[in-house]
């Protein structure tokens, strides 16, 4: 299958998708999220037992497309609900992939790209990369993340991450317990095939019912926040604050908020 966005390889028993915009820096578009689901679908029926995500060039994925960006402040509140279902199919999608991820964080994975980066089974990041869910800082809301950041960091941890935007880097990003390694930049791939091997040497059966058990216990009660999720998601981009703040961002001036 043929890819516009997303590179797809399989080789000694790994899959590999790359992120593949790096022009744009790997941002999410419409385009590369219906690449990505149809790519990790792919995966899914593919021989390998381990799928390795990274991105093209200096960055892994520098979240939302400025172009599509700009496309959400004309949107009905119909087409805002589907992009909210579309993002939440993705996330969904990578966090219940049904064989082990290792996500190779090459560079800035802001936003989105830090929820396709911590989705992952096990993520590697090089000790430049920078994180953060910035959606606030936009009027926008960091709902469909929310739920997973929670189960990740703790409740207060995730407060501070959400109401702050703020960004920060791979050692901070290790201690919160989202990176599970920070690796030099010319061993990253090779450190990324290394814990391929490990895992290799495992039961595919023991993986996948692990993983499956592990995704169940969480199952109905993300359901129900993911539901909500979407739809706060949705909702916020009809507010005069989001066309603000987008508007704001592409003029790269400071917003001026006027709800209270």
């Amino acid at each position: 299958m043929t890819y516009k966005t997303v590179l797809y390889t399989e080789s000694q028993s790994i899959t590999t998708i790359t992120l593949n915009r790096p022009d744009k820096r790997n941002a999410i578009s419409y385009e590369l999220i219906d690449d990505l689901i149809a790519a990790l679908k792919q995966a899914a029926g593919a021989s390998p037992n381990i799928v390795i995500l990274t991105g093209a060039g200096t960055a892994f994925c520098a979240g939302m497309d400025l172009d599509n960006l700009k496309q959400l402040i004309g949107r009905s509140g119909e087409q805002n609900l589907n992009d909210s279902q579309t993002m939440a199919g993705l996330f969904r999608t990578l966090c219940d992939f049904p064989k082990v991820t290792i996500a190779a964080v090459n560079g800035a994975a802001i936003a989105g790209g830090t929820a396709l980066a911590t989705l992952c089974d096990f993520t590697l990041a090089v000790p430049g990369a920078k994180f953060g869910y910035t959606e606030v800082r936009i009027g926008f809301v960091p709902g469909i993340v929310s739920s997973y950041l929670i189960n990740n960091v703790g409740e207060k941890r995730a407060r501070d991450l959400l109401l702050t935007g703020r960004l920060f880097g791979a050692e901070e990003a290790h201690q919160l317990g989202l990176v599970n390694e920070v690796v030099a930049p010319e061993k990253l791939m090779t450190r990324a095939h290394e814990l391929a091997a490990e895992l290799m040497e495992i039961s595919p059966a023991s993986l996948k019912v692990t993983k499956a058990l592990l995704s169940s216990f969480t199952k109905d009660q993300l359901d129900r926040q993911l539901a909500r999720a979407i739809q706060e998601n949705a909702a916020i981009r009809q507010t005069a604050d989001f066309k603000e703040g987008v508007t704001s961002f592409l003029e790269r001036r400071k917003p001026r908020w006027t709800t209270k």
